[in-house]
C-alpha cells in the first residue's frame, strides 16, 4: 500500500529544514483536541529519535483532562500560563512547526507570537483552505487527521521501525478522536493500515478508548444526561437538532474542560438524523458562543459552519463561534436549519 505524501524533493527539503535548526517549536491550536495533542507529541518524539533534536510543544490554552495521561504531556507548555516564556521561545526559534491548524486565527490570543516570529515555518495539517504562511506546507484535507499525516510522513521516511509506544500511542489517540472512534471521515483503507502498523508497537488500544471516552466524573455524566433530556431541540421533519449549554449549567454541574466532548455526536443516533449542533457559552467571556456541528453521509456541516458560524472544518465535523448572546445564537441556529431545510429533508 502506497502511503507516500511527499515527493523526494520535499522529503529532502523537510530533512534539511530540521537538520539546520537548533531551536524548534511545535505549535498546536487553541483549545487543543486529541489530534492536536497527539500529533504534536508524536512529531516531537520523532524529531528526538531521528534527528536528536529537542523541541518545545506550545499550545495557547487548556486541553481536556482525558488527554493528560498521554506520554509527554508534562512537557507541553501553555501560553495562557507562561506567556513571557512562550514569547521568548518564539523569538529565539529558528523553526516552527504548525500542526493541526490552517489559519493563525486558530491560535487566538497567541496569534501575534507566530505572526511576529522570524523562524521558518512548516505547516502539517488536514483542514481545508490553509492560509498559514509557511516555507513548506504539508496539507492534505482528504486525510482523517493530522496524526495520520504524521504517521505517513514518518513511514515514508523509513523511520517507523525505530519508533516506540511513546510515538504510537499519541498518534492512535489522535486518529481515534478525530474520527469519533473511527465512525466518520475514516473509510479509506490507508487509515486502518496505519492503525495496524501502530499496533505492532504493542499498546492497549482498548485502554486508550477507555481513557478518553470512559473517563468522566459523575457530575459530567449528570450534565450529559441533563442536556440530552432537557435541552435537546429536535426538528423531526428536518432531521436536525441542537442543544445549548449555559454558563450557569456549567457551574451547577462542576464543568471542566472536556465534559461535553463528543456529546454533539450523540443525537446522530436518532433514526434519520442528519445534523446535530452544540451551542456552548464561554465560561469567562461574555457574548461568546462556541459551536460544534456534526452530520452524516453527504450533508456538509463545513458549509453550514462557514455560512452561519464563522467557522469551518470538514464535511461531517466542523466548528465555529459567534460573538453574541446564547439567545441570539439559538436564533441563528434555527435560521441555519431553516436555510438548509430542503437539503435536510431529502
Amino acid at each position: 500500500m502506497d502511503l507516500k505524501l511527499l515527493t523526494p524533493e520535499q522529503v529532502s527539503q523537510l530533512g534539511a529544514l530540521v537538520s539546520s535548526s537548533s531551536k524548534i517549536v511545535i505549535l498546536g491550536h487553541s483549545r487543543p483536541d486529541g489530534d492536536a495533542i497527539g500529533s504534536t507529541l508524536a512529531w516531537s518524539e520523532y524529531l528526538s529519535v531521528h534527528y536528536g533534536k529537542r523541541s518545545q510543544i506550545i499550545v495557547p490554552n487548556a486541553y481536556p483532562d482525558f488527554l493528560h495521561w498521554l506520554p509527554g504531556t508534562q512537557c507541553v507548555m501553555r501560553y495562557d500560563k507562561r506567556p513571557d516564556e512562550v514569547e521568548r521561545l518564539m523569538k529565539e526559534a529558528d523553526l516552527v512547526f504548525c500542526l493541526d491548524f490552517n489559519a493563525v486565527e486558530r491560535l487566538e490570543g497567541m496569534a501575534h507570537t507566530l505572526e511576529t516570529a522570524k523562524a521558518k515555518r512548516v505547516l502539517i495539517d488536514h483542514h481545508l483552505n490553509p492560509t498559514v504562511e509557511a516555507h513548506m506546507k504539508v496539507s492534505f484535507p482528504d486525510l482523517s487527521s493530522t496524526s495520520e499525516i504524521v504517521f505517513r510522513l514518518v513511514w515514508q521516511m523509513g523511520d517507523f521501525e525505530r519508533m516506540t509506544k511513546k510515538f504510537a500511542v499519541p498518534l492512535y489517540c489522535g486518529m481515534m478522536t478525530d474520527t469519533g472512534g473511527f465512525t466518520y471521515n475514516s473509510s479509506s483503507p490507508e487509515i486502518f493500515y496505519a492503525v495496524c502498523q501502530l499496533l505492532t508497537k504493542r499498546f492497549d488500544k482498548d485502554k486508550i478508548y477507555r481513557n478518553v471516552y470512559n473517563n468522566y466524573s459523575s457530575w459530567a455524566i449528570r450534565l450529559r444526561g441533563h442536556l440530552m433530556s432537557q435541552k435537546l431541540n429536535v426538528f423531526d421533519d428536518l432531521h436536525a437538532c441542537y442543544y445549548t449549554l449555559t454558563r450557569q449549567e456549567m457551574r451547577d454541574y462542576h464543568y471542566v474542560r472536556g465534559d461535553g466532548e463528543g456529546l454533539v455526536n450523540e443525537p446522530l443516533r436518532i433514526k434519520g438524523m442528519k445534523m446535530s449542533i452544540s451551542l456552548r457559552e464561554d465560561d469567562r467571556i461574555d457574548n461568546k458562543v462556541w459551536v460544534s456541528l456534526r452530520s452524516v453521509d453527504d450533508f456538509s456541516v463545513e458549509e453550514v459552519a462557514k455560512r452561519f458560524f464563522n467557522g469551518g472544518g470538514h464535511l461531517n465535523a466542523s466548528g465555529g463561534q459567534l460573538d453574541c448572546s446564547l439567545d441570539e445564537a439559538v436564533k441563528i441556529t434555527r435560521e441555519a436549519i431553516k436555510y438548509y431545510a430542503e437539503e435536510l429533508k431529502k
